[in-house]
């Protein structure tokens, strides 16, 4: 691998890239990173999601950890939000999730937190990535007296249930909601935490075999579960992916809540029970311009951060902002979690929709979706900056952008996770945003002889985003 981390942590396929004796040494690295900074034993609680291969990986990991002298938490299959939780509560020195999140089961990988429960820095992941990738004959061995403890935490997933439940008033007793699992971590989780609160659970895909996790299900594939509000006459739809840091909704109709709409809802409820710090949002710079327009119209400022959970967390601190999130689903909350947890997405949503006296299609019309065009161009490394100062493409971007006016945006970048740029166009017109976004990706192609590799469209009238 090229790159260690990517802004999700580390992912790749499972045991060809994601390989047990990576994983070993990258948990002989943390141990080795925070021994540097720390004067005692070092304390390392790990979980995993639902994946064939988090329970070898995960044994790597231990392993690995053990191996260099620090102790293990066994917290077994449990929520991301949950491993960053229980490492601060407990004091711990980090926690490592196994999981790659929304993707397919071939898929695995890390996901780090510091001991206060944060994602680690660029940092940290600079100097772990510089003692596997570079230098791993500096990870030391301790002796066999000096070996690591490898223990497991009984409860850890009632004692996280627990912690929601204290997170606030909640009595959801009358919601009747169809809950998707994506067979991953929420399969255990959120049927007891809703039902706790009084919500009346219809649970699909909850019933994982390390292989169907966010197979035709989960946030990427929200059409099955669509056909079922509707059937079995549900107030709301929720959404998690495989380890429950996203969260997406469908209202009564079967018609997709996304993240966007989902900060456009809670904004609005957090402003009228005073709890929107200073109102204001943070959102990145592909939220959907439609949440632009509604924040205006509701006296809600908006700051704008880079995608990605970190950037967003940065925003929200360095603010002491309530709020913020992506499109995506990954919505944050500084006061309640320290990482992205898509129970709470989930449970601050039931309270609007309950307190609100409304249907969630009526809460949700507060906010115009545009339509959108995405399109990702495979680019080769030596057009990585190149195509920035290529003033064909950047004369075109600006002209079409003109073409838009104050009715829609164009945004061009490269992807920080795989070799592409992507070209997203919002505006009113759908046509017309199709048309400027393939005319750019056309451009960029010529330009750097690369070619498009993806389409996707997001048309306001479906809430549905689709391959093209």
């Amino acid at each position: 691998m090229d790159r260690l981390f990517t802004p999700d942590g580390i992912v790749g396929t499972a045991i060809t890239e994601i390989t047990c004796e990576m994983v070993m040494n990258t948990g002989r690295a943390l141990v080795l990173a925070l021994s540097r900074k720390l004067q005692h034993r070092v304390t390392v609680f790990v979980g995993m999601d639902t994946r064939l291969s988090s329970g070898i990986l995960e044994s790597a990991l231990v392993a690995g950890i053990c191996s260099a002298g620090a102790d293990v938490v066994r917290l077994g299959v449990i929520p991301s939000a949950a491993v960053a939780h229980l490492t601060r509560s407990s004091k711990a020195d980090a926690g490592v999730m196994v999981t790659a999140a929304h993707r397919s089961y071939e898929i695995n990988g890390l996901k780090i937190f510091s001991g206060a429960g944060y994602k680690i820095s660029e940092d940290v992941e600079d100097e772990l990535e510089n003692t596997v990738c570079r230098h791993p004959e500096i990870i030391p061995l301790v002796s066999h007296e000096r070996v690591g403890k490898a223990i497991a935490y009984k409860n850890a997933e009632w004692d996280y249930i627990r912690h929601l439940l204290k997170t606030g008033r909640y009595d959801f007793t009358g919601i009747r909601a169809v809950i998707d699992c994506a067979n991953g971590c929420a399969s255990s989780t959120a049927e007891k935490l809703f039902s706790a609160l009084g919500v009346k659970c219809i649970m699909i895909n909850d019933k994982p075999d390390g292989m169907n996790i966010n197979s035709r299900c989960g946030v990427l594939n929200t059409a099955a579960m669509a056909k079922m509000i509707v059937e079995r006459r549900a107030d709301i739809g929720l959404v998690f992916d495989g380890d429950v840091e996203k969260c997406l909704a469908l209202d009564e109709k079967g018609e997709v809540i996304d993240g966007d709409q989902i900060m456009a809802v809670l904004s609005r409820h957090y402003k009228n029970e005073n709890k929107l710090k200073d109102d204001t949002v943070v959102i990145t710079d592909t939220s959907n311009f439609g949440f632009r327009h509604f924040a205006e119209t509701n006296e809600i400022e908006v700051i704008t951060s880079r995608p990605g959970e970190r950037c967003i967390n940065e925003k929200l601190l360095d603010g002491g902002y309530t709020l913020g999130g992506e499109q995506n689903g990954k919505v944050l909350f500084p006061d309640l979690s320290t990482t992205a947890d898509g129970l709470i997405t989930a449970m601050e949503l039931l309270d609007a929709l309950k307190k609100s006296g409304k249907t969630m299609s009526e809460l949700t019309s507060v906010m115009e979706k545009y339509p959108q065009v995405l399109i990702n161009v495979g680019i080769l490394p030596e057009y990585k900056e190149l195509w920035k100062n290529n003033h064909n493409i950047t004369d075109l971007i600006e002209r079409r952008q003109y073409g838009l006016g104050d009715d829609g945006r164009i945004f061009v970048r490269e992807a920080g996770d795989e070799p592409v740029i992507r070209v997203m166009v919002e505006g009113k017109s759908f046509d017309k945003i199709n048309r400027y976004a393939n005319e750019i990706s056309d451009m960029i192609k010529e330009e750097t002889g690369t070619t498009p590799v993806l389409k996707k469209s997001n048309d306001r009238r479906t809430g549905f985003e689709n391959s093209r």
